[in-house]
């Protein structure tokens, strides 16, 4: 492994000038000679981390091969967009890919996935984030290997709570951070933008009350999903929404607010709570010995698990993060799943969590001490991603985030009575072709 490199650990999202010039240059350890297979790895930004890791990967192969790098476009839908363009065309330099968990079914549906060969499923799969296993997982068969993970804590004011008489050492509820919040006149920062960030946070609603988005998601054809928001789970999270709403606790720009505005709101005197990923705590850290945000904001900053629908019911998270695929049309599969095999060891995933502030899907990462040196919330993170939720693992995610953003948004206009029923209604229209985003 090379040396760990102490580069600043920032949002996801926040730098990727960085990831782009180092992710740009191909990568290699030691001079390969021409014959040397060359297995490109295509990368989702971030600090460096993935251009880092096949640099070390490379080194490790001893001539085997080397690992070069392509970045992709910085959201998840055009990442999906250009992936699912080239391999319709059968693009063989397609050797290893980073993907959104929500666009594995869709690869594999289409047969763009290379199955994980019986010798890794093991390594792949062991000791391993179960809902990250689930997002790898196409019909029971292992089509992608889980590579880093990602959650959503509740971040809160120590003084907003503590004033509020929540006791933040044991689980609490959606409503009573709302009411803590209006009480104060302070603010719960969530992400009401119309992008793939709300539904983050309706699948989460769901989840946690026990529903799901889509019922069935192993379907194989469009017109045979069945959806779960016109339910309990879906009226319960539309009365969540319209709650933040009504209280006043989601402030004027909660219709365009994303993470990064979300962190800002809660930085400010309006702060209260927050969920968002734990890109949070390490660029409120950087902006306080930047000189550019009063330290008593971060020691005034604590965390915990995600709020509770129900007290009685545990929260379900969301899941993020990204899984390694092979192309299936890769001129070098048996040396690319090698190459995966060494990406995503637990010595590289708690280095890349270091360096890149990406949580593990390997819960034995978490059990670095430096990764618990650097990370106070790293318990409560692991925690929270043993008890999280994928969103709906469809090959058609795409049409279902597209109608929920269409029909969810703005979150203020959210009803329980209307907003679950018109949604699916819209979804399903789309997915028998008789409607278009």
């Amino acid at each position: 492994m090379t040396q760990r490199s102490r580069w600043p650990r920032r949002g996801l999202g926040i730098v990727v000038a960085a990831a782009a010039s180092a992710a740009a240059v191909a990568l290699g350890g030691c001079s390969p000679d021409a014959a040397t297979p060359t297995l490109t790895w295509y990368i989702n930004p971030d600090n460096g981390g993935q251009a880092r890791i096949a640099e070390a990967c490379t080194d490790e192969a001893g001539g085997a091969y080397r690992i070069s790098t392509s970045l992709l476009p910085n959201d998840a839908p055009g990442q999906r967009e250009q992936l699912v363009r080239r391999l319709a065309s059968e693009d063989s330099s397609i050797d290893i890919m980073s993907l959104d968990p929500v666009y594995v079914a869709e690869m594999a549906h289409a047969d763009y996935l290379a199955p994980v060969p019986a010798q890794y499923e093991e390594e792949f799969t062991s000791g391993v984030i179960a809902s990250s296993v689930e997002s790898s997982t196409r019909r029971d068969e292992l089509v992608a290997a889980p590579f880093w993970a990602n959650t959503q804590l509740l971040w809160y004011r120590k003084s907003v709570a503590e004033a509020a008489g929540l006791d933040m050492s044991r689980p609490v509820t959606w409503d009573q951070v709302i009411d803590a919040a209006a009480g104060q006149g302070k603010r719960v920062s969530v992400q009401g933008i119309r992008a793939e960030s709300l539904t983050v946070w309706l699948n989460a609603l769901i989840e946690s009350a026990g529903g799901h988005i889509v019922s069935n998601p192993d379907a194989d054809s469009p017109d045979a999903v069945d959806l779960g928001l016109n339910s309990d789970a879906g009226r319960d999270a539309a009365a969540i929404m319209a709650k933040i709403g009504e209280a006043g606790v989601g402030g004027p720009q909660l219709s365009n607010q994303d993470e990064n505005g979300s962190m800002l709101e809660f930085q400010s005197d309006d702060g209260g709570f927050m969920v968002n990923w734990p890109f949070v705590y390490a660029a409120t850290k950087a902006s306080v010995d930047e000189g550019a945000l009063d330290a008593a904001v971060l020691d005034d900053m604590g965390w915990a698990l995600y709020p509770r629908v129900d007290a009685d019911t545990e929260s379900r998270p969301p899941l993020g993060g990204i899984n390694l695929g092979v192309g299936a049309f890769s001129e070098h599969r048996d040396l690319a799943f090698d190459a995966v095999q060494c990406i995503r060891t637990p010595e590289h995933q708690s280095e890349y969590f270091l360096t890149d502030g990406n949580a593990p899907s390997n819960l034995a990462a978490f059990d670095d001490p430096e990764v618990q040196r650097e990370f106070p919330a790293a318990a409560e993170i692991a925690e929270s991603l043993r008890i999280s939720a994928p969103r709906p693992l469809t090959p058609y995610y795409n049409e279902v985030t597209g109608g929920v953003q269409k029909t969810w948004h703005p979150v203020t206009a959210a009803d329980p009575e209307t907003t679950p029923a018109a949604s699916a209604t819209l979804i399903l229209e789309i997915l028998r072709g008789e409607r278009l985003l």
